[in-house]
């Protein structure tokens, strides 16, 4: 029997539902793909035919919540922003679309990215590096900067996009104004990095 498009739309939308509600209740190590397939109402197997680990569960989430703050932050750019600015509220639209997977997200990025991997494409997290990295480019290259950065930089910009990305996952404090604050300072040593003259662009940040 040929399962549709419909079909398959909907179990795989079971399946990051259930993975996403065992991930907060029971915690990334504990929660194992047989539990979410059962969750789901499927079988084991049927779940590998989507997902092969759950690594690839929550990076499809990631994934999924990042396009969403891509588009947020495409449609509501202001263009007096300066540079940093820019990557300032880019990165911060991603952080409030994964808000809800805050309590997982910091185990299991550990296994999803590393700062030091090499590209592959077995590695779940790997397509939203190079999507992320294709945006920033864009953005970077919008402010009248070469369409290719060196690979030293955007190793850089990675590992200090990492470095936020895991203190913002276990940051309690109030508003989250220490992300905040490690956000603001990563992006200045960044852009001076570039060689950009900060004094020519327009001071601006952008917070929730």
């Amino acid at each position: 029997m040929r399962i549709t498009a419909e079909a398959k739309s909907a179990t795989r939308k079971r399946i990051l539902e259930a993975a996403t509600s065992l991930f907060v209740s029971e915690g990334w190590q504990n929660t194992t793909t047989r539990g979410i397939a059962q969750a789901a109402g499927i079988a084991t197997g049927t779940l590998f035919n989507y997902f092969p680990t759950k690594e690839a569960i929550a990076a499809s989430l990631l994934a999924d919540a990042l396009e969403q703050a891509g588009e947020e932050f495409r449609s509501g750019r202001n263009p007096e922003n300066s540079l940093e600015a820019d990557i300032f509220a880019l990165i911060w639209c991603g952080l409030r679309r994964l808000r809800d997977f805050r309590k997982f997200l910091a185990p299991a990025a550990d296994t999803i990215f590393s700062p030091l991997a090499r590209p592959s494409p077995d590695s779940p997290g790997d397509a939203i590096r190079v999507d992320h990295l294709e945006l920033v480019q864009s953005v970077i290259t919008s402010h009248g900067l070469p369409a290719s950065l060196p690979a030293v930089t955007v190793q850089l910009y990675w590992t200090l996009y990492l470095g936020v990305f895991a203190w913002w996952a276990a940051d309690d404090s109030p508003g989250q104004e220490d992300t905040l604050a490690l956000l603001d300072q990563s992006l200045k040593l960044f852009v001076a990095s570039l060689g950009i003259d900060q004094g020519r662009e327009k001071n601006g940040r952008q917070s929730e």
